[in-house]
């Protein structure tokens, strides 16, 4: 029963490092609709969404089919409840991809109001992020997670700085550049909570890990 068990734990790793593929991959490909103003790309993401919200709902259903079926104790409870919380926070990454897909089908055909320089930056932190987080749970490694958690810090200054720049050298000095620097800060924002993810993804790491809650607990990092 015990190796049962095991390998069902086993089976559950494997689909969440299946989300963490997709959430990888939506944030790539939506950053590169971006650059590219590559509409087929952005519609890739989309059209993708419907499989990804299944396969959420698998994931769960497996995480409480196995808390039913085998009321397990200290760190596999853990495991199974941060798989759970793993599973919803990367499916709204994902989610969040697909936002950032449907401002670039607004933006496509618009000239481009300035050239893309700190957005993809913002993009490869987070694409970072999320990637570190993935790991962290993969490698049991809190230090890892504590590293996420740390760089969120960076992230929020750069889309402070992205959302400065709209709004004082474009939106208040030529109106008309108004609907296009919305949708840029619309992306900003929506990297910036990609971010915010995957700080919540590290922060559940460090609690199956090492049994400790550092959520709204600063001190304790």
């Amino acid at each position: 029963m015990e190796r049962h068990f095991d390998e069902e734990l086993q089976g559950l790793n494997n689909e969440i490092l299946k989300m963490g593929a997709f959430a990888e991959e939506a944030i790539f490909k939506s950053v590169e609709a971006l650059k590219d103003r590559d509409k087929n790309k952005a519609n890739e993401v989309i059209a993708n969404d419907k499989f990804i919200d299944e396969l959420e709902l698998k994931i769960d259903e497996k995480c409480l089919d196995l808390i039913a079926r085998h009321q397990p104790m200290a760190k596999d409870l853990r495991f199974i409840v941060t798989g759970m919380k793993l599973n919803a926070e990367l499916e709204r990454i994902i989610d969040i991809a697909v936002d950032i897909c449907q401002r670039v089908l607004e933006l496509a055909d618009k000239p481009l109001l300035k050239p893309l320089i700190d957005i993809p930056k913002l993009a490869g932190i987070a694409q970072n992020m999320v990637k570190m987080s993935i790991d962290s749970f993969v490698k049991r490694d809190g230090e890892i997670a504590r590293r996420v958690m740390f760089s969120d810090a960076e992230a929020d200054q750069l889309r402070n700085a992205i959302q400065k720049e709209l709004v004082e050298d474009y939106m208040l000095k030529d109106k008309s550049t108004t609907p296009r620097a919305v949708l840029l800060l619309l992306i900003a924002r929506f990297l910036e909570r990609i971010c915010d993810h995957a700080t919540n993804i590290a922060e559940d790491v460090v609690y199956m890990v090492e049994a400790q809650v550092v959520k709204h607990h600063p001190e304790k990092l």
